[in-house]
């Protein structure tokens, strides 16, 4: 008798598994060697956004991640379509976004051929994705595609790859296939049991302080674990100082919170980490643009590490009490039997930095400053606002000048300072978080890395907004050109002084987009200008032309320490 089973190819097991693991929206680009999958899409109803640029569907991707803590998914073909990924997954990678990445590859029959638009890519991703799979055969997707999302959710989140190869995703197989199969991980191991020893020699070294500080990095909003952290901080009575990537996992807003630390961080937060006698580091790394020399950093403290990274306990910097473990569920046993103690002495000290040191600038009557900029943005969005800059000076005056107060609300590239980040990244949050305004904070370069997406944002009616802080240079890059090298400017500038006026017109390019737009020249116009951007149906851009004058400050100059720090 013969078997009357339907048989499903590769690329429909494929779709049917990333709709079981309730995919709604996933970022591709077809090729040859995807061609098959996207096929097998135009039956489900997985939403698929067509970015312009394959490394914009890594960082779209991403943003959704970033702003649900969702697995986000993108796809590409193979070759080039995957190697244009390879930015956007070190991007993933370095902040610990939980994503999966798919690709096409070719045949079987040709890998290691050097066959028409084929790449080692498993090779390549390696040392940038927490695991990487190449499919060999169709039966082993539910197991693998399951395992990836697993992998890339739980624990530590991050990258995964899956390379499919043509041949496999036309390969038939039974219909009846199991979907709901075993993982198969060996050695993986993402949960940790809260020891009561931990938790007693936390709370002893807290018993013992008369200065502490809690240094909380992105793992506290990784973990979810904001109401924790703020329960801990109000019971025992202890300042927060956050890291870039912590922005939002503490309210800014909060008489505890000593904003962000770091090289552009405050005064008084680097002084707070730097000179308590206990720092509670709570899911973060101890990376180089927070401690500069780490010998120098907090160097009479005591360190508790907790993390849940295995990896990341004694890596940078040597932990007295190191603990592996969900941060969450740490500050959760650490909350049940408070130690509180008024400090008296340290919130004077604490006090007297914010009074002497405030985050402020010089105000200037006669041009527009980036800071000016964000903090309208801030006041006339109030404080709501999802914030989603690309890299350079703009990010900065962009976190350190509007009020974050809920985690997943600024949305940047902290390990890999990627530019060309904000626009797709700020594409993905708003498709996530359709019910939220979106504004991306760019500057006139970092805008120009991913311009194109201009198209996927008219087209899939995205509707964020858009604000380039322009001043026709490399912002960050010519600070430093200012401030190390004379002022001597090495192919930092990008106006055209062959033209009077600044180059190039982006509202002229968004509306050849059909995206509407207004150029800003005059402070007095800043605020009517902001007002219309929100006030506008769908997305928008703001051109803010705020010249070359303004420094990000503080900073603390590369290899020096926050004695070194610079105020003016």
């Amino acid at each position: 008798m013969k078997n009357s089973s339907k048989k499903l190819k590769g690329c429909q097991v494929t779709v049917k598994c990333l709709e079981k693991m309730n995919v709604d929206i996933m970022f591709a680009y077809p090729g040859g060697c995807s061609l098959e999958l996207h096929q097998a899409l135009q039956d489900s109803d997985i939403r698929v956004v067509l970015p312009r640029h394959e490394q914009g569907g890594a960082f779209a991707a991403a943003g959704y991640a970033r702003a649900t803590g969702k697995v986000g998914v993108c796809m590409a073909t193979s070759g080039p379509g995957a190697t244009n990924l390879i930015t956007g997954i070190a991007d993933a990678y370095m902040d610990s976004i939980p994503c999966v990445f798919i690709t096409g590859q070719v045949p079987l029959s040709l890998i290691g051929r050097n066959a028409f638009q084929e790449t080692d890519f498993v090779g390549m991703t390696r040392p940038i994705v927490k695991h990487n799979y190449l499919v060999l055969d169709a039966k082993d997707l539910p197991r693998i595609i399951k395992e990836a999302f697993h992998i890339a959710s739980t624990g530590r989140p991050g990258p995964v790859l899956i390379d499919i190869p043509k041949n496999v995703q036309q390969q038939l197989i039974d219909e009846n296939i199991e979907y709901d199969c075993e993982m198969d991980i060996p050695m993986y191991e993402y949960h940790y049991h809260v020891k009561k020893e931990e938790i007693d020699s936390i709370k002893e070294a807290i018993k013992n302080s008369k200065k502490p500080c809690v240094y909380a990095g992105g793992g506290i909003i990784s973990a979810e674990a904001n109401d924790e952290l703020l329960e801990f901080a109000e019971k025992y009575n202890i300042p927060v100082v956050t890291t870039l990537m912590g922005v939002g996992g503490f309210p800014e807003t909060h008489p505890l919170s000593l904003k962000w630390l770091g090289m552009h961080g405050t005064v008084y937060a680097n002084n707070a980490a730097n000179e308590c006698d206990l720092l509670l580091t709570f899911g973060a790394r101890f990376d180089d643009r927070v401690t500069g020399p780490v010998e120098t950093f907090a160097r009479d403290a005591k360190i508790v590490h907790v993390d849940i990274d295995l990896s990341e306990i004694n890596k940078n910097k040597f932990a007295d009490i190191g603990v592996v473990g969900n941060i969450k569920d740490v500050l959760a046993e650490l909350n049940k039997e408070p130690i509180h103690q008024g400090y008296a002495d340290w919130h004077n000290q604490i006090a007297e930095w914010k009074e002497d040191y405030p985050l402020t600038y010089k105000n200037n009557d006669n041009a527009i400053q980036p800071q000016y900029v964000m903090e309208k943005i801030c006041e006339l969005t109030n404080g709501e606002a999802i914030i989603v800059p690309g890299v350079g000076q703009h990010q900065m005056f962009a976190s350190q000048y509007y009020t974050f107060s809920y985690p997943r609300q600024l949305l940047t590239s902290g390990g890999l300072g990627t530019m060309g980040f904000g626009t797709p990244t700020a594409m993905g949050a708003k498709l996530a978080c359709p019910e939220k305004t979106v504004i991306n904070i760019d500057g006139d370069g970092s805008f120009q890395m991913n311009i194109q997406e201009l198209g996927t944002i008219h087209m899939e009616h995205i509707g964020m907004k858009m604000v380039v802080l322009n001043n026709q240079h490399l912002g960050m890059v010519a600070q430093w050109e200012d401030r190390f090298y004379g002022s001597v400017r090495g192919n930092t500038e990008l106006g055209n002084d062959k033209v009077d006026r600044p180059y190039p017109n982006f509202v002229g390019i968004a509306a050849g987009y059909e995206i509407p737009g207004r150029e800003v020249y005059k402070k007095e116009d800043v605020v009517d200008a902001i007002r219309e951007m929100l006030e506008t149906d769908g997305p928008f851009i703001l051109d803010v032309h705020t010249g070359y004058q303004e420094h990000v400050l503080p900073m603390i100059p590369p290899g020096k320490c926050y004695k070194d720090i610079i105020t003016e």
